[in-house]
């Protein structure tokens, strides 16, 4: 089943490993195969990546577009999840789904899962801000 999308002015995104920006106008594009896709929303770039649950988004998100490093990305995101678990044990909820979505392949269910943690996270340094 093809996959419409309707891109923005110089919205950006990920589609199969690339990452495209659409022109001055607005453009349709259609997908006909399953390909890893991400829309600027999703798109988390390195130097975003500036908390430990941020981290492991970006680590998430590199694991569902470039399969061909799956293995250095897992590493990673593995050690990432060790760390924030042992420093935030009430994080596990939110992790164990991630993994179980992972340890099925669903790389693209795992990363929208991520969204919960990273909003957890914002409500944790928000609540020890305010303490």
């Amino acid at each position: 089943m093809a996959l419409k999308l309707s891109l923005k002015p110089g919205e950006r995104l990920i589609l199969g490993g690339a990452v495209i920006r659409n022109g001055e106008s607005r453009a349709e594009l259609v997908v006909e195969n399953e390909v890893p896709l991400l829309r600027e929303r999703d798109i988390l770039s390195p130097s975003e990546a500036t908390t430990p649950c941020r981290r492991i988004y970006l680590a998430l998100q590199l694991m569902y577009v470039d399969p061909a490093a799956l293995a250095e990305h897992e590493k990673l995101y593995r050690e990432l999840v060790r760390e924030v678990a042992a420093a935030a044990p009430s994080t596990l909820k939110f992790l164990a789904l991630m993994n179980d979505h992972i340890n099925n392949g669903r790389y693209y269910q795992a990363l929208k899962s991520a969204r919960s943690l990273l909003d957890y996270e914002e409500e944790l340094f928000a609540n020890a801000q305010r303490a």
